[in-house]
């Protein structure tokens, strides 16, 4: 009778984080930490903008990474470690929007200075096509940017975070999302006319973003 083994996992082809991943599998607490330390910051990026909240981004950031240690022992490296696991924190925020009141909780937006220092400041000129023509100090543009990502829906935020921010390919914010890449396109067509017309009046003479776009 002829046998035959499963293939053995190349390690050396995974990206360095699932090969961390693997490690963590394997019950190594050091990987664990270093995988916490690499992604805590980008991670509570994402969850703040999602959920508006620096404590709820906090506490969500600890749930995401205690889903992923207690799911290390089914990890399989089929994708990208952040896409597994902004997968999860997809899931987390939005787990945590279904269950919050509808009330809208209010934000200061020195809640922890990190917002001012989010790549997505720089949209303004890009979803506007133009140099503002107002000069904004640093606090005023991150409160734009700010009320701008709020006027987005849930969806067309999360694309937008994991396409400018985390810079992941239309085909890693699918997976993530669980969408397919044309309908992710689209999304973040969607997007970018949405935040054009939220910014463009904002830059030209200080118009407040709507509540919401659709």
């Amino acid at each position: 009778m002829v046998t035959t083994e499963s293939p053995r996992l190349n390690l050396d082809s995974l990206d360095p984080d699932a090969r961390l991943m693997m490690r963590v599998r394997n019950d190594d607490a050091a990987a664990f930490e270093e995988l916490v330390r690499r992604y805590q910051n980008r991670l509570l990026h994402v969850l703040r903008n999602l959920v508006g909240s620096q404590q709820q981004a906090e506490d969500l950031a600890q749930d995401v990474f205690l889903r992923v240690y207690r799911a290390r022992k089914n990890y399989e490296p089929t994708a990208k470690f952040a896409t597994w696991l902004f997968t999860i924190a997809n899931n987390v925020a939005s787990n945590a929007r279904r269950s919050r009141s509808r009330r809208k909780e209010v934000n200061v937006i020195g809640d922890s200075g990190a917002v001012a220092a989010n790549p997505l400041e720089h949209m303004a000129e890009a979803a506007s096509g133009a140099m503002p023509t107002r000069q904004l100090d640093k606090v005023e543009r991150a409160e734009m940017v700010k009320l701008a990502m709020e006027s987005l829906n849930e969806r067309q935020r999360m694309a937008v975070l994991l396409s400018k921010f985390e810079g992941m390919s239309y085909i890693d914010i699918a997976e993530t999302m669980d969408l397919t890449v044309p309908a992710i396109k689209s999304l973040l067509s969607r997007a970018r006319t949405n935040l054009r017309q939220v910014l463009e009046p904002y830059i030209q003479d200080g118009t407040l973003p709507a509540d919401s776009v659709e």
